[in-house]
């Protein structure tokens, strides 16, 4: 007799992973919920509701509805240890991290995963949208990452950090499934979390205001916004004599070094680790004929350089780099050699819509040419690379 399998859910209490579990009990698996509460420091949350309190309530009635088993696991050691404090090291360094790729690769994808194999299960699955191909070789499976079916929804930029391993033992019941048909099942079978607005917020701390959460660990300090005028010599600059391959990727994919004297002083602000590339909000310098842009942060001079319009030309570049520890396939098997190069598309930030790029692999590290300038790229945020609608890998831009 063909033995059940068993998956794990990550309930998290919203619409998505309750369908999902719904899904997998009608595909007939035994399906067991989980909910992981990552954060107990209540005084960080914006108001005095307790979300997780509340998630973990809508999770537990999704799991009584369904009839499954529910518990919840605490793993907010885990989860100030692997991402809490490397966010702040991140920003101390004046790097903007992607707390939600982290989470998954690191506690969901991990630490989660883990305690599933320990209750005996085959998979765990997430109410993610994106989709799980496979491809047999020689006897051998390779798991592939596709993008979800929404294309309003896609999330497979989130999970661009998972591995061969990972993939082989997770599921994804909705990613064939667009959101109004998610949110449909679920009313029709009477899940309480059918009508419930999409989580805003760090992963799943809930609602934590960033600059808040950050200014109690890190102090503010006072510095200076230098506006860099657009017609700043430096964006004109003359391409050299390249006398090598790897000289020219060099150059398209170089940052703006800025000093004070680039530009006039328009303002203050309480922290460059504060801010990040291509923000907008949050400068509270007025009288400008068009909104100021964060071109750059200067963390070690707490400098904030801005530019007026989102056309600014200190916004763009075609190139970037990822060096060759941060680099990760989720397609080992496609994984560039020195020397070769290979033609993608890519995002460097969930929503984005995906542009023609090219990788070229040098012994340094990766550079990633876009075919059209990109804005706000910004370091500590990760890109990642498709064929067609499958993610190949992913690196954190440096």
């Amino acid at each position: 007799m063909n033995k059940q399998k068993r998956v794990v859910v990550g309930l998290s209490g919203g619409v998505d992973s309750s369908v999902a579990a719904y899904l997998l009990k009608e595909q007939g698996y035994e399906v067991i919920g989980l909910f992981m509460k990552n954060w107990h420091d209540d005084t960080v949350t914006i108001s005095n509701e307790c979300p997780w309190l509340e998630d973990s309530n809508d999770a537990m009635l999704v799991a009584e509805k369904l009839d499954i088993p529910f518990q919840t696991v605490d793993l907010s050691e885990q989860y100030k240890e692997r991402i809490v404090d490397y966010m702040f090291k991140e920003y101390k360094m004046g790097r903007t991290p992607n707390p939600d790729v982290l989470c998954n690769r690191e506690i969901k994808f991990d630490v989660f995963l883990k305690i599933a194999l320990e209750l005996g299960a085959d998979y765990v699955a997430t109410g993610h949208y994106c989709r799980k191909g496979e491809i047999e070789n020689d006897g051998k499976t390779t798991y592939q990452l596709l993008s979800g079916k929404d294309p309003n929804k896609d999330q497979s930029y989130f999970l661009c950090q998972l591995s061969q391993e990972q993939l082989s033992k997770t599921l994804f019941p909705i990613g064939e499934i667009l959101k109004p048909d998610v949110r449909k099942i679920a009313s029709e079978q009477g899940l309480i979390t059918a009508e419930k607005r999409d989580s805003q917020g760090l992963c799943f701390i809930g609602k934590v205001r960033l600059p808040e959460f950050l200014q109690q660990q890190l102090a503010p300090k006072e510095g200076v916004i230098i506006e860099v005028p657009s017609e700043y010599s430096n964006y004109t600059k003359v391409k050299p004599e390249f006398t090598s391959e790897e000289e020219k990727l060099q150059f398209l994919s170089e940052k703006n070094k800025y000093v004070i004297t680039d530009g006039t002083e328009v303002g203050k602000h309480q922290g460059a680790h504060f801010f990040t590339k291509g923000q907008r909000k949050g400068l509270a310098v007025g009288g400008t004929k068009e909104p100021l842009f964060v071109i750059d942060t200067d963390v070690k001079e707490n400098v904030i350089y801005a530019g007026q319009g989102k056309d600014h030309p200190g916004l763009y570049r075609r190139g970037l780099f990822v060096k060759n520890e941060e680099i990760h396939w989720v397609r080992e098997d496609l994984r560039l050699q020195e020397d070769e190069s290979k033609e993608v598309t890519a995002r460097i930030r969930y929503r984005q819509s995906l542009e023609k790029a090219t990788l070229h692999q040098t012994v340094s590290g990766l550079y990633v040419i876009f075919d059209k300038p990109q804005s706000a790229i910004t370091e500590g945020q990760f890109v990642a690379w498709y064929q067609g609608e499958e993610l190949l890998g992913s690196g954190v831009i440096s």
